[in-house]
């Protein structure tokens, strides 16, 4: 009863917790699930008691929130981000939003050393009978940032999933509550198209009954998933676990019980999906959140035995580097887990890193595999741990070969538009 007192005597109005927020406070918001949406969507409200020089901590915001594009913010909330969403593309040209380059599994400190913050804002499930609320789809920095900050505030949110791992936090570790919402943001539904569908082929073909699971964002690692439903014993190990990584779970394809690490247990840094996969990974044993830092250590990666990580790429060149999160040198997304995946799948007994891309871009107008990489673009994965590429023309195998067989096996790949200019650009650069 102590704890249910404690719990109900924090809460306060969200007016009240717009209050806490003071000049020069460095602000750190949960991810995806635990966002606090009732918060960031009245947060431009701090301009009109004078606040200034706010700076926010946000990624892959959720919502089109109204600060984000309102006039007059300038001087109010700048904003820090390891991971660009839409939203912030859209408004990085304005200079309120800076890229803080990062692996994923170094991201805590990538951000502690920028701008530490101070508070922290995010929404939990209930408390339970035992004094503890959920962090629950989400633990990528929250664990590490809400230790650091001086004032802690939390949306409550019934709709979020109970899920086990290091997502617990005791009430007594909260300032203040507050009511949230009572629905969970899904992801946005990735339309697949027929090339897609084409390089998932491919992609599946290379992953057997026992292999251990990492997919990325997007249409393409979700149509890999759906043509895996026929293997058996497979396991999961990722950063971000979805709704197709849900449905091979609800089928039995994964069952967890060939891993070597973490065996019997789906194991993710992030949840991120549907309503149905929320109902099913709820009170499920079978699945926990572990911090990012821990989850995307390459060397933890590695332990898995046929680890298989499968991402896309915006563009790769002749050599092999892959570049993910920028094109023409703008920022796009960021590098996310890619390269920690790719690094550890690279290493892991019988482990695969499959990079899977179509072959263009613009309605076919620009081939994505490139002589060098477009003037600016970043090398998210180097060459030397590029392992696999799968376009809608085959699969080329990079470990272990050469330059010019590289480039061989690129060009046998890439659209057959482009093969001829790309063999003369290899020739030009003398890698062929």
């Amino acid at each position: 009863m102590d704890l249910q007192s404690s719990y109900h005597d924090k809460f306060i109005t969200m007016d009240e917790a717009l209050s806490q927020i003071k000049s020069g406070d460095v602000i750190a918001v949960a991810a995806y699930g635990n966002e606090p949406v009732r918060f960031l969507r009245r947060l431009h409200e701090i301009r009109d008691r004078g606040v200034r020089d706010v700076t926010l901590w946000l990624a892959n915001p959720q919502e089109e929130y109204p600060f984000l594009k309102m006039e007059g913010m300038e001087d109010v909330i700048s904003i820090l981000s390891i991971f660009y969403g839409k939203s912030l593309r859209d408004i990085h040209s304005t200079g309120r939003v800076s890229f803080v380059p990062n692996n994923l599994h170094g991201c805590v400190d990538a951000m502690l050393r920028t701008r530490k913050p101070n508070v922290f804002v995010g929404a939990v499930t209930p408390v339970d009978r035992f004094g503890y609320v959920c962090m629950s789809t989400s633990q990528q920095f929250e664990l590490e940032l809400f230790d650091t900050c001086q004032t802690v505030m939390l949306e409550i949110n019934p709709a979020l999933p109970h899920i086990a791992g290091t997502t617990r936090i005791p009430v007594d570790k909260v300032h203040y509550f507050m009511e949230g919402e009572n629905t969970v943001v899904n992801s946005p539904v990735y339309p697949k198209t027929e090339i897609q569908e084409t390089i998932a082929d491919y992609a599946a073909s290379l992953i057997h009954d026992g292999d251990t699971l990492q997919l990325g964002i997007g249409g393409m690692p979700d149509a890999v998933a759906e043509r895996l439903t026929d293997r058996q014993d497979m396991g999961i190990y990722t950063e971000m676990l979805g709704s197709a990584m849900g449905k091979l779970m609800a089928c039995g394809a994964v069952n967890n019980s060939r891993k070597t690490f973490f065996r019997n247990r789906s194991v993710a840094a992030f949840t991120w999906g549907t309503k149905e996969l929320y109902d099913y990974i709820d009170d499920n044993p079978m699945v926990e959140l572990l911090p990012v830092g821990y989850v995307n250590d390459p060397g933890n990666i590695m332990k898995n035995e046929n680890m298989v990580s499968v991402n896309t790429a915006l563009e790769i060149d002749l050599t092999g580097q892959v570049c993910s999160e920028t094109i023409a040198g703008k920022q796009y997304s960021g590098t996310g887990g890619a390269w920690d995946f790719a690094y550890g799948a690279f290493h892991a007994k019988n482990g695969r890193g499959i990079i899977a891309l179509q072959s263009t871009a613009k309605s076919g107008t620009i081939s994505r595999i490139v002589p060098r990489l477009t003037a600016g673009n970043i090398v998210t994965i180097p060459r030397n741990i590029v392992d696999i590429v799968v376009t809608e023309y085959g699969v080329a195998r990079l470990r272990g070969k050469s330059v010019r067989q590289r480039v061989e096996e690129l060009i046998a790949v890439a659209h057959p538009d482009f093969r001829q200019e790309l063999r003369d650009q290899a020739r030009k650069l003398e890698i062929w």
